[in-house]
């Protein structure tokens, strides 16, 4: 897929360095609207620093990140949000004792401007539930909505964490190892769920994966991360095949 001359995506020169170590270095690419970039690499070699820089949590030493044609770089991570960016984190970060509904309903408020409230009781047939609960269809949980996220099996709550995501209906989407931790025989669904929102909501996707099956029958191009550098960005086939790639990952399981 051809980026357009204004992509969703781009970050030129990227790097972050704290005290004498450099973190990230000299990072540039872009990615075009619609398309889906597999991001790669060892343990270490600054996948998730990437993401961190895209999406706010940490401020950047160098280069620029710009979102549509608007440079972010030094926006927070709420105003990255408000202009269309989304992204799931490794770990979880729903809250364990509400349901699955209050979860998902929490995102849809705070994108339609209202306050972020626990303390609001929600109300059966507003806005935000209605966008919430539709969101938990996609991810195929609607049999889950009144348990708590605290009790679902781990793939389940990998599903909430895409429909908490899509309560916001993001342009631009971070999937930061969506598949860790996750049982095997839940993969296939989850996949189905990423493949579905790029496909029926045209959502932009960047996912870090070490799961290269997922990533190979996924994704449009492959950015390959090494010693924080971007080594390479391609093709799945030209990735695989690329002797540079290979020689950097012997003895370095991807």
């Amino acid at each position: 897929m051809n980026s357009p001359a204004l992509p969703a995506l781009a970050v030129d020169g990227l790097g972050l360095q704290i005290g004498g170590a450099r973190i990230l270095q000299d990072v540039s690419f872009s990615v075009g609207t619609g398309e889906m970039v597999g991001v790669i690499g060892p343990n270490g070699a600054g996948k998730t620093t990437l993401f961190n820089l895209i999406s706010g949590v940490m401020r950047p030493t160098a280069g620029s990140v710009t979102l549509n044609g608007r440079e972010i770089t030094a926006a927070p991570v709420h105003r990255r949000a408000k202009a269309g960016l989304g992204r799931t984190f490794q770990t979880s970060n729903l809250f364990p004792r509400l349901s699955v509904l209050e979860n998902v309903r929490l995102a849809a408020q705070a994108k339609l401007g209202g306050s972020f409230s626990l303390l609001r009781f929600p109300a059966a047939s507003d806005e935000a539930t209605r966008i919430a609960r539709g969101t938990i269809g996609e991810v195929g949980l609607t049999a889950q909505l009144s348990t708590a996220a605290g009790d679902l099996s781990h793939g389940e709550k990998r599903k909430v964490e895409i429909a908490v995501l899509l309560a916001t209906d993001p342009a631009v989407v971070l999937l930061d190892e969506p598949m860790a931790g996750v049982a095997s025989g839940d993969v296939p669904s989850l996949t189905a769920i990423i493949r579905g929102m790029h496909r029926d909501r045209g959502c932009t996707v960047m996912m870090v994966e070490h799961h290269m099956d997922v990533v190979l029958g996924l994704v449009d191009r492959v950015a390959v991360m090494h010693h924080g550098s971007l080594l390479a960005l391609d093709s799945p086939e030209a990735v695989m095949s690329d002797p540079t790639v290979q020689s950097a990952y012997l003895g370095e399981p991807v």
